[in-house]
Order: C-alpha cells, then structure tokens, then sequence
C-alpha cells in the first residue's frame, strides 16, 4: 500500500522530537516531548483546484523540509511507519541548506 496525495495534499515524514536537553545530559520524558514541526515532503499532489478548472501548482517538492504547525495534518501509518497528509497551505515555511 502507498500513500499519493491528491489535490493540494502533500504528505510529510515528521523528523523526530530531540529527547535531550540542549546542553546537559537530561532527557525528556516522552510524556512532555513537544510534537514535532519539521519534517521532509515525501509526496506532492497535483495542485490546488481553481473555481475556474485551472490548477494552481503547489510550492514544495518531494525532498524538501518543511516547517508546519503543531497540530497540522493528519497522522495515517503505511507499513509501520507514520507520515503526515496536510494541506500545503499548513506549511509554514521550506528550510534551504
């Protein structure tokens, strides 16, 4: 089974939460850790559908990293592992190298 997005989708592999503490040797709990908010597109739809037909290409592209809100998108797991399918417009910001 495989995941391809339609539309405006585009969907996320989530980059894991630091569990260390920047600095010390104390770990998080997973309990508290934050959601994580950055991650790298892995598939893009075709775009957004126009009210007059046309398609409006999406920004990102498959390999990008992204930054997106906390609670942004929809967890599904394919195969034991876990990806985001958002709307492109969740996206906050692509990281450049």
């Amino acid at each position: 089974m495989t995941l391809k997005p339609i539309f405006d989708k585009i969907i996320v592999e989530q980059h894991d939460a630091d569990d260390k503490i920047a600095g010390t040797n104390l770990y998080v709990a997973d309990s508290a850790k934050e959601k994580p908010k950055r991650g790298t597109v892995i598939a893009v739809g075709e775009g957004l559908l126009l009210n007059d037909g046309s398609v409006k290409p999406i920004p990102m592209k498959v390999g990008d990293e992204v930054v997106f809100s906390a609670y942004g998108g929809t967890e599904v797991e394919v195969k034991g592992n876990k990806y985001l399918v958002m709307a492109a417009n969740e996206v906050l910001a692509i990281i450049e190298p």
